[in-house]
This record gives structure tokens, sequence and C-alpha cells, in this order.
């Protein structure tokens, strides 16, 4: 079996498209931290308005609010920090880069969202069982104007994570929507507690409670993407089938015996066996090799790295 790596021993030419992998990582790592950054900032000026709200307007569900958005900024200090890991260059110790730093700091966001959501439900409980004024009718004001804010960041937030690819990236703006969520269900509960007046002081306790039943439950989704690139799950079809598409595509490959890609942070690395031509020379079958390659990357950039087995073709097999 003949196996072949990035480089050839002369240049291919057409054979070869120019490609940074560790550009491309840097680009869009650096596009998620500016996002992890911005979302930093937002949090830190919400979480201050909501705490001041919540206390001031008798309110619990701000405050479980505002300890969202704190959390939030923990959050994306994870998802910086993974990313600013994840984009160093690959060196001899980790030849396959860093990218898997990333991941963690996926799973690290997701267990701080269960933190948070159960450090909010407990304080519910406890407050739903204390007596205490009805909320402020101005802090409806204050909720809507949240709510616009955290939507906005999350759609922004996610649109950046899944251009990059980044499970970090969507794991940050997943923790936007909580807080727009524990927002959302705070107006529910004021509301209705402002309109049921004395005995309905309680609502938005009980909203609070269930917006930590929602954080949680996307808690616990959210940690098995990261989960699944920590165990290197194979990618889906868009990936696979992308690539297996490029692979036939190149004249002299005729067929595809296996095919094997696993994620590392923000980029895939791809090991596949191609059949051909069993009697072609070993300096043909390399350059088959550089081919496949090649055709690979124009077709997936975000594929880093290709490791093609060559095989002998067998009609009959």
């Amino acid at each position: 079996m003949l196996q072949s790596r990035v480089t050839s021993s002369r240049p291919l030419g057409q054979l070869y498209t120019p490609w940074d992998p560790i550009q491309h990582l840097t680009e869009s790592g650096s596009r998620v931290i500016k996002s992890a950054q911005l979302g930093m900032l937002v949090n830190a000026l919400l979480a201050l308005i909501k705490l001041f709200a919540g206390i001031v307007g008798n309110t619990y569900a701000l405050v479980a609010d505002a300890v969202e958005s704190t959390a939030d900024i923990f959050a994306s200090l994870v998802v910086w920090g993974g990313l600013h890991v994840a984009t160093r260059d690959p060196d001899e110790e980790y030849p396959f880069g860093y990218g898997k730093a990333e991941s963690v700091a996926a799973a690290v966001v997701s267990m701080m969202l269960v933190a948070a959501a159960i450090g909010i439900g407990f304080e519910a409980v406890r407050e739903i069982r204390t007596p205490h004024k009805t909320p402020a009718p101005w802090t409806l004001l204050v909720l809507v104007a949240v709510l616009l804010v955290k939507f906005v960041l999350f759609r922004r937030t996610l649109s950046i994570g899944e251009e990059a690819g980044s499970t970090a990236g969507k794991a940050d703006a997943w923790h936007h929507l909580s807080d727009a969520i524990t927002s959302a269900a705070a107006f529910i509960g004021i509301s209705i507690a402002l309109w049921g007046g004395p005995g309905w002081e309680q609502a938005d306790d009980w909203a609070a409670l269930f917006a930590a039943c929602v954080i949680s439950y996307n808690g616990f989704v959210l940690i098995r993407p990261a989960l699944h690139d920590l165990m290197d799950k194979m990618p889906g079809s868009e990936i696979v089938g992308a690539v297996r598409s490029a692979a036939e595509s190149v004249p002299g490959v005729e067929a595809i015996e296996k095919l094997t890609a696993r994620k590392a942070g923000l980029v895939y690395y791809v090991d596949i066996h191609v059949q051909a031509d069993p009697s072609m020379s070993l300096h043909d079958s390399h350059e088959l090799s550089g081919a496949v390659k090649s055709a690979i990357r124009r077709s997936v950039p975000a594929v880093a790295g290709v490791l093609v087995h060559m095989e002998p073709f067998e009609a009959n097999a």
C-alpha cells in the first residue's frame, strides 16, 4: 500500500491549489473571538442594569436574569481563551494542532449553562416560599430592551459561529438565547403578577424557575456536539459527502475504498483510501494522490489535512 502526505517531490502545477489551513483557522477563530469579546462587554452592561432593576423593582426574575448575564460573561471568556489556544500553529508536540481546545471550551460553556440553571432554580424556589412585594411596572421596559439586545446578539454570534464551524461559538450564541429566554419568562411572570394583584407576587419567581428548566435543557443539548468533537465522531454528510464527491471526480480514481474524517476545532482531517489502476507507477500514483488532495481542498476549504492511501483497483472484488 502506498501512502502520500501533503508535500510532493516536485511542483504539481495545476494539481495543487494554494491554500493555507492555518490562515483559514486564524481568520475564522478571529471572527469568533471578536464576537465573544463583544458579548462580554454587552453582558457586563446588561448584568449591572438587570441587577439594579431587580433589586429596586422587587423582582427576583430580573436578579436571576442578571446571574445569567454574569454567567454569559464567563462563557464568552472561556470561548475567547479556547479559540486563542485552538488557533495556535501545529508543532512537533501537537502535529494536528490545538483545535481540540475549542471543543473543550464548548463543553465548559455548556456545563456553565447547567450550573447557572441549577443556581437560578434553587433561588427561585426559595423566593417562591418567601413573601415579597409586587414587582414594579417599569421593570417590564427593562426586560423588553434586554430581549431585543440579546436576540440581536444571539443571531449575530450564531451566524459567525456557523460560518466558522465553531462549536464553542455556537454554544456562546445559545448562551445569549438562554439569557433572552430568561428575560422573556421574567416579562411574562412580572406581567402576571401585576395583572393578578395581591396573591400573585410569586409569579415572576415561577417564571424564573421555568427559565432555569429551559436553560438546563439547552446546556445538556449543547454539550453533545462538543463531546462528539472530542471523541472524534464522524462528521455529517455535508462534509463526508463533499469529500467523497471531490475525490471521485478526479480522473484516474476508480473507487473510494474507505473514508474517515474527524473535526479538530474549526478544521477537519481526512483519511481516505483511493483505488486506482494497479499497473500505475509509483510516480503516477503519487501524482494522483496529490490531485485528490487538491480536489478535496477546493471543494471543502475547512479540510486542513488529507492523508491519501493508494490501493489497487480490482473490478471483480
